[in-house]
């Protein structure tokens, strides 16, 4: 009689157990997915780089300038602009709504890049 218990204790604590696992696997892999993503964009010889981007709803772009001379980021659609940055200066901005947004450098308007967001 104590052996059918034990089992059953046992039986019932690996069941348990396996659930409590499965909950865990599902809680990290949520926690993963809302995990606000980071990318960069580096301007460097007159130039964004990479000039396209794609990037999911809710990621942040951060810019830096690698150049020796300043360089601004502006949305041709007002959705944003940067001050004047420096060398190894940096400007950043949340994506939260799908869509394209153009950019260039108010200071060099031949440079140009796009930011797609999905």
């Amino acid at each position: 009689m104590r052996r059918s218990v034990s089992i059953a204790v046992l039986t019932v604590a690996v069941v348990i157990g396996v659930g409590t696992v499965d909950v865990s696997q599902k809680d990290l892999l949520a926690s993963a997915q809302q995990k606000p993503e980071t990318t960069e964009v580096k301007i460097d010889n007159f130039s964004f780089g990479p000039g396209t981007l794609t990037v999911p709803v809710g990621t942040t772009v951060t810019w830096t300038n690698r150049d020796d001379i300043p360089h601004t980021v502006v949305s041709t659609e007002g959705a944003f602009k940067s001050k004047v940055l420096d060398t190894d200066e940096k400007f950043a901005y949340t994506f939260s709504k799908a869509g394209t947004y153009p950019y260039f450098c108010s200071i060099h308007p031949k440079m140009t890049g796009k930011v797609i967001v999905q």
